[in-house]
């Protein structure tokens, strides 16, 4: 018998099997006959159907690698794992227990086929093929869509997680801030009524930070609104505020040609704050972070660079991803949720710029290219 005529035929043999490995992982020992088997028969169906198909040599390519072959079975295919996978997330399986069921299905239609088979078939390795390809394109959209609902899931949390302690913690560095300047307190409470406004505003960056993340992952983008903007006066009001913080770092800046152009100050002031802070925080103590500003004649180029342990080639290419932090070992002056340089190049990309980093045993610099005057789309279908 054909591979997908067993499969159409042994329906129920095939979900007692799934069902009884679903009732050995720790979430489906409480679960009902049903929620067990959830979309597992529409799978199987769908499966059994597309592998009669006809396929062209793209789809079975695009297949094997976990893709979509196209076509109504195909589609339905991708549709029944969509809903499985989600079912199972709110069930309480994680990752892991929904690839073993996979896993576990995989094996059991093919041990029951091969015992019910009494001789070998020219067809049997293309049959078996087909059914791997349908498994894995199955298999990889439950995956895809499981993934994206958790960081979906996490991501509207930190929003709201955001909004919520926004509230409470600016009541907090007024609140302080006002008992620090009141001359009502002795030197020892207003000291740790100023530690406290210090604290908070912290946690109201890292707040602030969470928020932009959250925007730029849900769709949002990061939002931006240009004013003509020095580039060179803005680095110099940053440097002083990062001087008063940190009085024994040097901290040295120079400007070339023009360094004006028509940008957000209040998301520059952003990039240069964060790519400052991270040279502060990872760059050898007694050795000066640099910046410099130059203007050409139509970008104007920002680097920041610091002495120090270079970072590893191997993590160059995340530097900029979302919750990267430093290696163990490496200075902490301030810490943060892992966003500062994901935030600065969403902002950079927002101004239609660029930013790169180089690091070697002479330093380590990152490089902002900021356009003058961002394009609009007009600009760029006459371009």
């Amino acid at each position: 018998m054909r591979l997908a005529d067993f499969i159409l035929t042994n329906i129920e043999p095939i979900l007692a099997e799934w069902e009884k490995f679903a009732r050995s992982l720790a979430p489906g020992a409480a679960m009902d006959v049903i929620a067990l088997r959830d979309h597992a028969e529409d799978i199987l169906r769908v499966a059994a159907r597309d592998m009669v198909s006809s396929q062209t040599a793209e789809q079975q390519a695009d297949k094997s690698k976990g893709y979509g072959g196209g076509g109504t079975e195909s589609a339905g295919l991708d549709r029944a794992s969509n809903e499985h996978a989600l079912a199972r997330l709110g069930s309480g399986f994680d990752l892991l227990e929904v690839v073993s069921e996979y896993r576990a299905l995989r094996a059991s239609v093919l041990r029951l086929w091969g015992e019910s088979v009494r001789t070998a078939d020219e067809h049997d390795l293309h049959d078996v093929t087909r059914f791997n390809e349908s498994m894995d394109q199955s298999l990889a959209e439950a995956v895809k869509s499981y993934t994206h609902r958790v960081d979906e899931s996490r991501e509207l949390f930190l929003a709201t997680l955001g909004h919520d302690l926004r509230n409470p913690l600016n009541a907090i560095v007024v609140s302080s801030g006002l008992l620090a300047r009141s001359g009502q307190l002795d030197d020892e409470n207003t000291r740790i009524a100023s530690q406290m406004s210090g604290f908070a505003k912290v946690m109201t960056e890292m707040i602030h930070d969470l928020l932009d993340f959250t925007r730029t992952r849900l769709g949002g983008g990061m939002p931006v609104s240009a004013a003509p903007v020095d580039l060179q006066e803005l680095c110099r009001n940053v440097l002083d505020e990062f001087r008063a913080a940190y009085p024994h770092r040097p901290l040295r800046f120079e400007s070339s040609g023009a360094t004006s152009g028509e940008w957000d100050a209040a998301r520059l002031r952003q990039v240069v704050s964060n790519l400052v802070a991270n040279a502060v925080q990872y760059g050898a103590d007694t050795t000066p972070v640099e910046v410099s500003a130059r203007g050409d004649e139509s970008d104007v180029l920002l680097v920041v660079g610091n002495e120090g342990t270079p970072i590893p080639r191997s993590a160059l290419p995340t530097i900029f991803d979302p919750f990267v932090r430093a290696p163990e070992g490496a200075s902490t002056h301030r810490r943060g949720v892992g966003l500062g340089l994901y935030i600065a190049r969403q902002i950079v990309i927002a101004h239609g710029g660029t930013i790169a980093v180089t690091s070697d045993d002479t330093g380590t610099a990152f490089t902002v290219r900021l356009p003058r005057h961002r394009k609009t789309e007009s600009d760029r279908r006459d371009a």
